[in-house]
Parts: structure tokens; C-alpha cells; sequence
């Protein structure tokens, strides 16, 4: 008998620990972080966990053999999030993880400060693209037509909110998910003193 096929689905709330478990293995330039990291949770919850408690309508994960082994999630309006998150998400972070009070000396402190800044993610050059997303796949399930088809529902999902365009920032050291995104249709968006990311974006249709 031959293993059923991963099945492409909506997020649910028992993917929590597989959701977590993706995005730190997946989280230094897309392989694992969890040597960078003495708090593995750190990760998920500023790139993943707030997407799901806020917008869980747009999170989709491929499974297989039971569990998560891959998923999408994101925002349709990257400003209303942004207020969201402060108001919303982080309160409940604040005591585990307190903001650096200082220059941040280690990966870890500088996610923190990440974490406790998410204006960040406001950017002027990206207003035509107001979405904004994450996917993350565990090396075990590339190359199969997974990343494709997580991005396709979430396309379908803002499309059908009336979103137009979304934009995705990546570390630009990470070529391998640069040539994905190109094979997926998103095109770079020019953003002065982007540092170490690029910004790329596309149409929802």
C-alpha cells in the first residue's frame, strides 16, 4: 500500500508545535537555526505564531504523515497589522521577551529587537503591494511542487479578499529561495538601504 499523498490544507490549532518546529529549522538563510537560538520558541513568534493567532484565514500548511511539514502565512494589510501586532501580540511577549536595552550583542538579541519593532515592516516603497508573507518548508519536502501550490492558495485567498499585490522581504544570501520566487512570478521592488534583505513582490492574480 502506498503512503497517502501531503495534503495542502488550512492551518489549524493543533499545527502549533509542528508550525514552531518549521520556522526554527528553516529560520538561518532557510536551515536550521536551532543552534543560533537558546530559546527555540524566539523565532516562531515574531515570524509566524502572530500571523496565525491574528489572520489564521490566510495560513496554510502541507502535511504529511500526520503533521506540518510546511507552511504559508501572512497578512492581506501589512499597516492594520502592524497596529494589531502592538497592540494585540506583543503585550503577551513583553515579560518572556523584554526589549534589549541596549546595542544587541547576540542573533537572539537582535530578533528581540526585531520583535519589539515592528514598524519595521512599514516600508514606502512597498504601499502598491499591502500583503506581505512567510513560507517555510522543511528540506525533507523540497522540490516537490509543495511551495507552489502553499503559494497558490494563499494567492487565491487574497484575491478573493480583494487584495491586489503582495511583497516578501528574504535575506539576500538565501539564493535558493530567490530563484523559487522568481519561478512563482515575484519580481524585486527597488528599496533604498535595504541592508542584508531584498524586497520582492506580485500581483495576486
Amino acid at each position: 500500500m502506498t503512503s497517502p499523498s501531503p495534503l495542502l490544507r488550512p492551518y489549524r490549532p493543533e499545527d502549533r508545535e509542528a508550525l514552531f518546529d518549521i520556522c526554527v529549522r528553516t529560520g538561518h538563510v532557510g536551515e536550521d537555526a536551532r543552534h543560533l537560538y537558546p530559546d527555540p520558541d524566539l523565532l516562531p513568534n515574531i515570524f509566524a505564531a502572530p500571523y496565525t493567532a491574528l489572520e489564521p484565514e490566510l495560513a496554510f500548511v502541507v502535511e504529511d504523515g500526520g503533521r506540518a511539514v510546511g507552511y504559508i502565512l501572512g497578512t492581506a494589510d501589512t499597516v492594520s497589522f502592524v497596529d494589531r501586532y502592538r497592540a494585540e501580540w506583543l503585550p503577551g511577549l513583553a515579560e518572556r521577551y523584554p526589549a534589549p536595552g541596549r546595542q544587541p550583542a547576540s542573533r537572539a538579541e537582535e530578533m528581540t529587537a526585531l520583535m519589539h519593532a515592528p514598524e519595521r515592516m512599514i516600508v514606502p516603497e512597498l504601499a502598491d503591494y499591502p500583503a506581505h508573507l512567510h513560507i517555510d518548508l522543511l528540506p525533507t519536502h523540497h522540490r516537490a511542487g509543495h511551495g507552489r501550490r502553499l503559494m497558490a492558495a494563499f494567492l487565491d485567498a487574497l484575491n478573493e479578499q480583494g487584495v491586489k499585490a503582495v511583497h516578501l522581504s528574504m535575506l539576500t544570501a538565501n539564493t535558493r529561495a530567490r530563484a523559487f520566487y522568481d519561478r512563482v512570478g515575484f519580481h524585486e521592488i527597488a528599496v533604498p538601504d535595504a541592508g542584508t534583505v531584498t524586497y520582492l513582490g506580485r500581483s495576486t492574480q
